[in-house]
C-alpha cells in the first residue's frame, strides 16, 4: 500500500499490552508504523523486540512536560484499563488533558466492557440497551466511555466504542482456578454471559477503523450464550482437569472472591448482530469449544 492510499499517516495504541500487540501485528503487516504508549520499561523493550515504537508514559502520573505523542492524521486505539479502585478512570482524565495540549487524532476506537450493561437479568442486550452500570469497575468504564464521549464533541473526533464481552486466548484462560478447585455456582444458579476469542477481537479492532464506523458502538462477543459454570467446566474437560466444585449462593459468598462474585451477580446476553452485519467481521472461533481447539497446543496445562 502507497503511502498516499493510506487513510492514517499511523497507528497510536494506548496502552499496548497484549490485545495491543496483535492489533499492532496486523498494522504493521500493512505497512503502517506503529507506535505504543506503555508504561514500564520492560514493556518498551517488547514493543521495540516487536517492530512498534515505543513511547514511555504513566497514565497515573502524567508529567506535564512529556513530549508530545505522533498524533496529526493517527488512528489512536484506547486499551488501558482504569484504575483498580473508585468510580472514575482518573486514568482517562490524566490522558486526555495530555491529549488536549496536542494535534487532534483522525480517528480513536476505544476498547469498553459489557459491564457498563450492569444485569441484565439473562435478557438479551443490543446497543440500544441504557447502560446501567452496577458495580465500581463497571462505573469507571462507563466513565470513560462518558470522558471520550464529550472529547470526540469537542474536537470533532471520530469515535468508536467497543463493548466486549469476557476475552479468552493464550494465557487467557482460568486454568489456575480449576488446577485449585475454586468452586462455581451450580449451573441453574450462574448467570448468562458471553465472550470472544483474542484473535477475533483483534478482528474486530482493526475492522472497526472503517470510516462508517465512527461515532457507532457495538457490542463485541462471539454471539454464542452460555453460563459461567458451563465455561469452567467445558475448560476443564477440553484440558482434562477436574471440574470446578459447585455450590449454592450462601456458600459462594464464603468460598469465591469479591471480584468473582460481583461478575456472578450479573446475567445478561449480547447481541452482536450489529459487529457481524456492519463491520463485516468473519469470526474465526464462533463459539468457545471451537476456539479452544485452536489453543490447546498453545496451552501448558
Amino acid at each position: 500500500m502507497q503511502k498516499k492510499d493510506k487513510p492514517f499517516s499511523a497507528i497510536l495504541i494506548i496502552g499496548c499490552g497484549d490485545i495491543g500487540r496483535r492489533v499492532a501485528k496486523n498494522w504493521l503487516e500493512q505497512g503502517y508504523d506503529v507506535h505504543g504508549l506503555v508504561r514500564s520499561a520492560d514493556s518498551a523493550a517488547q514493543l521495540e523486540m516487536s517492530g512498534i515504537q515505543p513511547h514511555l508514559v504513566d497514565l497515573d502520573t502524567i508529567e506535564q512536560d512529556k513530549p508530545p505523542l505522533p498524533l496529526e492524521n493517527v488512528l489512536l486505539y484506547y486499551f488501558a484499563p482504569p484504575p483498580a479502585s473508585g468510580q472514575l478512570d482518573t486514568r482517562m482524565q490524566h490522558f486526555l488533558a495530555y491529549l488536549a495540549r496536542q494535534p487532534v487524532p483522525s480517528r480513536i476506537i476505544a476498547i469498553s466492557t459489557s459491564g457498563v450493561y450492569g444485569d441484565q437479568q439473562g435478557q438479551r442486550v443490543t446497543e440500544q440497551t441504557p447502560p446501567n452500570p452496577q458495580v465500581d469497575r463497571a462505573r469507571r468504564r462507563y466513565d470513560a466511555e462518558q470522558q471520550l464521549q464529550r472529547y470526540s464533541q469537542q474536537y470533532q473526533v471520530g469515535l468508536t466504542l467497543l463493548r466486549v464481552g469476557g476475552i479468552y486466548g493464550p494465557g487467557r484462560l482460568p486454568l489456575k482456578r480449576l488446577r485449585d478447585q475454586v468452586p462455581m455456582l451450580y449451573e441453574h444458579l450462574a448467570p448468562q454471559t458471553n465472550r470472544i476469542h483474542a484473535d477475533d477481537l483483534t478482528r474486530v479492532c482493526v475492522a472497526a477503523a472503517r470510516p462508517e464506523a465512527a461515532g457507532e458502538i457495538y457490542n463485541v462477543s462471539d454471539g454464542c450464550d452460555s453460563n459461567m459454570t458451563e465455561y469452567f467446566n467445558t475448560i476443564a474437560d477440553y484440558f482434562d482437569l477436574p471440574r470446578p466444585p459447585l455450590v449454592d449462593w450462601e456458600e459462594a459468598e464464603q468460598r469465591i472472591s469479591k471480584g468473582m462474585l460481583s461478575y456472578l451477580k450479573e446475567s445478561r446476553r449480547m447481541d452482536n448482530s450489529k459487529m457481524i452485519n456492519q463491520l463485516g467481521v468473519r469470526l474465526q472461533y464462533p463459539d468457545l469449544k471451537t476456539g479452544l481447539a485452536s489453543l490447546r497446543r498453545q496451552t501448558e496445562v
